[in-house]
């Protein structure tokens, strides 16, 4: 059976900052997060997006779906960063 991993919310933070790879191209990873409906959405390929307010502010951070070719497969989705429960199949911890 496979250990459970984590990583720290701070670093997952810090790795959506990087929007693009050195080559130029938007950086994908996954999530799993929680909505304030208590709904638990999971976008296997996403890609980091402007939301319409200052997200920093607001502990926003906006999420666009994506298919295996970068292109988008849905609208931009605001994200709270405290429900916010998996990176990149990591587990988040505080």
């Amino acid at each position: 059976m496979a250990e459970i991993q984590y990583i720290r919310r701070n670093l997952a933070l810090k790795e959506y900052e990087i929007k693009e790879t050195p080559d130029g191209k938007q950086t994908v990873f996954s999530i799993r997060f929680v909505k304030k409906n208590g709904e638990v959405v999971f976008i296997p390929r996403a890609v980091a997006a402007g939301l319409q307010f200052n997200g920093k502010d607001n502990r926003m951070r906006g999420v666009l779906p994506g298919d295996g070719d970068n292109k988008a497969t849905g609208h931009v989705t605001p994200v709270h960063i405290d429900g916010i429960i998996e990176w990149n199949g990591k587990k988040i911890r505080l």
